[in-house]
């Protein structure tokens, strides 16, 4: 299925993202994470196609060729997600999914805006406030990235050996993966024009706006939301906190075997028709 580059003037800037589908299916918002960007998620965004959705998948802030320059407080991403909500389906409420940061930036959206978002899906990330508050030693050792990412010069470092970090990081986080030569080299070369903007992501964390961000996602969430994560995740763990209490409407949460972190791109098939399945 062929997907079509397009671009959106937002408040921010000029973003542009992918789009595909049927025209007047569900529309699909999938917002990527990091290290990432919408073309290694073709396969997954044609099968969500395939079951009547019209999907788009924007460069988010700071990934180009969307916009880098910051602010990259939580605000401001999920500011960019609601205008081209608002730019791309002004009379009908999306279906939202967002792996990583994407997942983040979804679960700040369905408190901030609910009423623009018909339901979401979140892919390896748990609820952040189940993720600050209930640390576990096992995810602290896997978290060591984002610390290295807090010290000056750590663009260079992501930047160096021609992204050695990066393909480093992917081969962690989902050891089953393996990407396309091709998609991989596309995967680079849109990298090299971002840095080290991705990366300002994590240095956010440690600003008081993440404080504020997680006081607005400590409410209940009133949008339907479905939560899936990979067995064999290197990256962030599955959560074993029961935190049932943070979801006031229909709420699901599902660990998919045999996939890591990237789990739409290790299995596009499958997890878009578990999408489909709990979205009836």
């Amino acid at each position: 299925m062929k997907f079509e580059h397009v671009t959106f003037d937002l408040p921010h800037g000029t973003f542009h993202a992918l789009q595909g589908g049927e025209p007047d299916g569900q529309p699909t918002l999938v917002l990527h994470g990091f290290p990432d960007h919408p073309p290694t998620a073709q396969p997954f965004l044609a099968e969500l196609a395939r079951r009547g959705r019209h999907v788009l998948a924007p460069w988010l802030r700071g990934y180009a060729p969307s916009p880098t320059a910051g602010p990259f407080d939580f605000a401001s991403l999920t500011g960019d997600v609601l205008a081209l909500i608002d730019r791309w389906s002004p009379g009908r409420p999306v279906e939202l999914v967002g792996h990583d940061w994407g997942a983040m930036l979804t679960y700040d959206a369905v408190v901030t805006a609910p009423e623009r978002i018909e339901r979401a899906v979140t892919l390896a990330i748990p609820h952040p406030v189940t993720f600050v508050t209930r640390p576990r030693l096992a995810q602290l050792r896997r978290s060591w990235y984002m610390g290295l990412f807090q010290l000056p010069g750590s663009g260079w470092i992501a930047s160096a050996r021609d992204l050695a970090l990066i393909d480093r990081l992917w081969r962690q986080w989902s050891p089953g993966l393996s990407l396309d030569p091709a998609v991989q080299a596309e995967l680079h070369e849109h990298l090299r024009a971002s840095m080290p903007a991705p990366i300002k992501y994590y240095r956010e964390m440690m600003r008081p706006g993440m404080l504020r961000a997680t006081r607005r996602m400590s409410q209940p969430i009133t949008v339907p939301l479905l939560q899936l994560y990979g067995a064999d995740d290197d990256c962030i763990l599955p959560p074993k906190a029961d935190d049932r209490h943070r979801f006031a409407a229909p709420h699901a949460a599902e660990v998919i075997p045999g996939v890591g972190h990237f789990l739409h791109i290790e299995a596009p098939e499958a997890i878009a028709e578990r999408i489909a399945a709990w979205a009836k």
